[in-house]
């Protein structure tokens, strides 16, 4: 049975949340709207933890959130509900390497994630954020106190993807590269410093899920899958040419590769020639293994059903000439 004084005890911290306030804007509305995008990947199954950590998923929840739910002028920065959340009572920060300065202020996306490794919150909180019930509880005062307004667009039960989710997908599986690249070049004209980190965060996350959809989530060498019910990805998206040199997200620009094969890939250790076929470079020097990477010499890599997925050949040359060490 859920107590009561426990619901009582986290609405008073909810609706007493420290928020910056600016004369013209008002208080910042970004704590609820993390609050608020928590709760839904609780639904959705993709939080399962009370660990909160900085993934895609959350970054998208918290940008589809504020375009249906925040009406002033404010700046959608994700980091800083993140970060500032500390000063509430049910979150806590936990840095990477344990190194804490009470000092610090972060305010982007790339520092945020180079200096925390995530967020707890009171595992009783979460406990009541995992019941059906006192969730919805939960979002119906947090849109009822922060977003009396706006509340009544807020996706409540499954959300199967959100518009900005959908929009991405749709650009990465149908755009050639070409439109891609323009579409990068146009946002990157459009959008602050910080707009543009987490519009390529959250790109780079749906590529990092749909790429191995598209090869059914095996190693497109090994022909190795592993599922889980934890939402544990153990095969990679892998970019045939980086995204920093490419500006591409497109799947034309990706294979799926177990994490060993990932890192021999990118480090030139093998390539894929235009054909499709793999080839080791002559520089690796391995025992006989069952896990050795010289086994796959010469074999044709798993393709997408649909050939429109295909890597492509004009990519797959790049990497042989640029990086595949001979």
């Amino acid at each position: 049975m859920v107590s009561k004084e426990l619901i009582l005890k986290y609405t008073k911290q909810f609706q007493s949340l420290n928020r910056a306030s600016n004369k013209i804007l008002g208080k910042a509305p970004h704590k609820p709207i993390l609050l608020l995008s928590i709760l839904q990947l609780i639904q959705k199954g993709e939080i399962q933890s009370n660990r909160i950590y900085i993934t895609g998923e959350l970054v998208i929840a918290f940008k589809n959130n504020w375009n249906t739910l925040v009406t002033t002028n404010h700046t959608p920065n994700f980091s800083l509900p993140f970060f500032h959340l500390n000063s509430e009572p049910f979150w806590r920060l936990v840095y990477i390497n344990g190194v804490i300065d009470h000092k610090e202020k972060i305010s982007s996306l790339g520092k945020l994630k180079n200096r925390i490794a995530f967020a707890e919150i009171d595992k009783d909180l979460f406990e009541l954020f995992l019941n059906p019930t006192t969730r919805v509880e939960m979002e119906n005062m947090l849109l009822n106190y922060y977003f009396p307004e706006t509340g009544v667009n807020f996706q409540f039960g499954t959300i199967v993807q959100y518009d900005i989710e959908t929009t991405i997908k749709n650009q990465i599986l149908n755009d050639t590269k070409e439109e891609y690249q323009t579409l990068m070049n146009h946002i990157a004209e459009d959008l602050t410093e910080h707009e543009i980190e987490e519009e390529r965060f959250i790109r780079g996350s749906i590529f990092k899920r749909e790429v191995p959809k598209i090869y059914l989530n095996q190693c497109c060498i090994s022909g190795m899958r592993i599922e889980s019910n934890t939402n544990a990805q153990m095969i990679d998206a892998c970019h045939i040419i980086p995204f920093s040199i490419s500006n591409d997200d497109t799947v034309s620009n990706g294979i799926a590769l177990s994490p060993n094969l990932h890192r021999a890939y990118d480090r030139g250790l093998l390539t894929i020639n235009e054909d499709y076929i793999v080839r080791i470079s002559p520089v690796i020097r391995e025992n006989e293994t069952p896990f050795s990477i010289s086994q796959f010499a010469g074999r044709r890599i798993i393709l997408p059903e649909n050939k429109k997925n295909y890597p492509s050949p004009e990519n797959l040359i790049w990497h042989k000439k640029e990086v595949f060490v001979l």
